[in-house]
């Protein structure tokens, strides 16, 4: 069993005081600001796309402003309804509710808060459709996976990831106010991108999850089943992304990269299935590797995208 080990949390004393920085800190955690990055990596490629090539700056800007704000909403939102979780688990433990640095009801209003000023913001510089989506993606977020499946079901990743798969039809429909087969074959790519990446971190957290009672796939199934559908999973996400060629009429640049991209992901994802034949298990199976691989695999796709679109 990995042993996994932490700082000590250091809870806030009461009454005690903290500064102005220390207090937005606080806040700006609450938006997990590291999702959001790669969220904005799907979001400004697609925008690319849409316009064939550099999109209007202020609807480019606007779009990324407000659907950050989006973003935080949903992740803040999170934050409120996952406290109890994220006290629990050891990777989770220093997060702003967790420590107490921010009350339960300050993040919900917060929370709220970004989400109304994010929908607002986008139907009145973008257009409405943009702004639908964005809600619709934050009410998915909180309301299907957050409350519905997260605790549930070990499908919780992989349905309710459509999520994250929303900033792609964000940015497409911000562009042209409406949606096509291009943006939707990008959204299928994140669709079945995150359940690999999201198991492999599961893996390599596996008590945490446990401890919180969070039914992960790696939790309630063995390691070689895990592997075994990581593999399916990254199979269709490559299969997918070639398909925006011909749809989307892409020049040559895109798919010889995709398919370069995706050689490199199945070649990672099979050496976890080669770990686990000559009797690897647990951290040794190294399932991290994959995770940020599969990071860098989504980035320098849709980098491509936009590049190609300039071409």
């Amino acid at each position: 069993m990995t042993v996994l080990t932490t700082k000590p949390t250091t809870v806030p004393l009461a009454g005690e005081r903290r500064s102005p920085l220390a207090t937005v800190r606080a806040y700006v955690a609450l938006t997990k600001p590291r999702i959001i990055e790669l969220l904005l990596i799907t979001t400004l490629p697609v925008m690319f796309l849409a316009a064939h090539g550099l999109p209007p700056l202020w609807t480019a800007v606007a779009t990324l402003v407000f659907g950050t704000l989006s973003a935080g909403s949903a992740n803040a939102l999170n934050c409120y309804i996952d406290r109890d979780i994220d006290a629990t688990m050891r990777r989770t433990r220093r997060r702003p509710l967790a420590m107490a640095e921010v009350s339960p009801r300050n993040a919900l209003i917060f929370g709220i808060v970004l989400g109304a000023l994010s929908t607002l913001g986008l139907g009145l510089a973008v257009n409405w459709i943009a702004a639908g989506l964005s809600t619709a993606a934050i009410l998915f977020y909180v309301f299907v996976y957050s409350l519905l499946l997260k605790r549930r079901t070990s499908q919780n990743v992989v349905w309710g990831g459509i999520a994250g798969c929303m900033p792609v039809l964000i940015g497409w429909s911000g562009i042209t106010g409406r949606l096509d087969w291009a943006p939707l074959v990008l959204f299928g790519v994140v669709f079945f991108w995150t359940p690999p990446h999201t198991w492999t971190l599961a893996m390599r957290y596996r008590e945490d999850y446990a401890a919180a009672k969070v039914p992960m796939l790696p939790v309630v199934a063995g390691e070689r089943r895990v592997v075994r559908e990581s593999i399916a999973y990254t199979w269709a996400t490559v299969i997918c992304s070639l398909l925006l060629w011909p749809v989307a009429g892409t020049t040559a640049l895109y798919p010889a990269v995709a398919a370069a991209l995706g050689v490199m992901c199945l070649w990672e994802v099979y050496r976890l299935l080669g770990r686990l034949n000559s009797g690897k298990t647990g951290v040794d199976l190294r399932p991290m590797r994959f995770f940020h691989w599969s990071n860098a695999y989504l980035a320098l796709l849709f980098l491509t995208v936009a590049v190609d679109s300039l071409l």
